[in-house]
């Protein structure tokens, strides 16, 4: 018998500062929806939210998707008020292996930019919240929607 998560006391917030790739975006969009999972996107976003390719990747969920969209970072913040210790910071310098992250009620995951990453203003914020997932020296980086993926669901883990 498959577990809901959509029963669960367990509350999760994807954040994308100035994504670029609007297929990441839609299947961030549709893993956020099987993890009940919000997902907040910070502009400027490097694509229209209308366009048919988000669309496509998100397929018919995209509709059901608990999406909010920021004008900057500082607005999220300063609204959501996610306290210093529910933050996540993804960068593939990070201090912290992603299998270490706290295991809190409420946690926020920030992920910056497929081509920049985290702008420095952000990762000055919360120094000793930032996080990697390792990878091998055969590349440089994994895609965007697959780090998402693989921290979401560890988040998840009890």
């Amino acid at each position: 018998m498959n577990k809901s998560i959509s029963d669960s006391i367990i509350e999760r917030h994807v954040v994308l500062v100035s994504p670029e790739v609007h297929w990441n975006t839609g299947n961030i969009g549709r893993t956020c929806l099987g993890a009940n999972a919000f997902l907040h996107l910070i502009r400027p976003l490097g694509f229209s939210l209308e366009s048919k390719e988000v669309k496509r990747a998100g397929l018919d969920y995209w509709p059901k998707v608990k999406l909010s969209v920021w004008d900057n970072f500082i607005d999220f913040k300063n609204t959501i008020k996610p306290l210093a210790e529910e933050v996540v910071l993804f960068t593939k310098n990070g201090k912290k292996p992603f299998w270490s992250m706290p295991s809190l009620k409420r946690l926020f995951l920030i992920f910056g930019s497929e081509t920049k990453g985290l702008p420095q203003s952000i990762l000055s914020m919360y120094k000793d919240a930032t996080y990697h997932i390792p990878i091998s020296d055969d590349i440089r980086c994994l895609n965007l929607s697959t780090t998402v993926g693989i921290a979401l669901y560890e988040s998840l883990r009890p």
